[in-house]
């Protein structure tokens, strides 16, 4: 196995896609916040006296998503096509999730990822003044498709 960040001299390196094909491209990750059972009630019953979390984490992720190359060295700046995020009220806190897709020569894990991670920490923002305790946790690809490697599930 072969990292491909590295050169033969083991620097770092962007890596040279433009040999690559444009095909679409789509990959799905996920985080959990973790939090108090009042946190989740509160929440639920949106009374957060900060506002709706739900709203801000969501566009926080989108935002997240679209400056991906911004933020993670070595990345490609990705013309997205879609980002979606979802948040959902579990029993000890939030799951988010977020779909990217693109159409391009290089695929869209990393976005995903980020989507996930900054929704979390504008979860969190929003949380704090009542719940200092959660936990932003399991932050992970669950799927990918396209490009050479082809499609990649996370096992159950």
């Amino acid at each position: 196995m072969k990292l491909t960040h590295l050169d033969n001299e083991g620097n770092a390196r962007m890596v040279d896609v433009s040999e690559k094909p444009a095909t679409f491209r789509r990959a799905v990750a996920s985080a959990r916040v973790r939090m108090a059972s009042e946190t989740v009630a509160v929440l639920g019953d949106r009374s957060l006296p900060k506002g709706d979390a739900f709203a801000v984490a969501r566009i926080a992720g989108i935002q997240g998503a679209k400056r991906t190359s911004e933020l993670i060295p070595l990345c490609h700046p990705l013309p997205l096509s879609s980002v979606k995020v979802d948040i959902r009220l579990v029993e000890d806190g939030v799951e988010i999730k977020a779909e990217t897709a693109t159409t391009g020569n290089t695929g869209v894990e990393m976005e995903a990822l980020t989507a996930v991670t900054v929704a979390s920490l504008a979860m969190y923002d929003m949380i704090k003044g009542v719940d200092r305790t959660a936990v932003i946790t399991d932050i992970m690809l669950l799927e990918k498709s396209g490009g050479k490697s082809g499609t990649f599930q996370r096992p159950e």
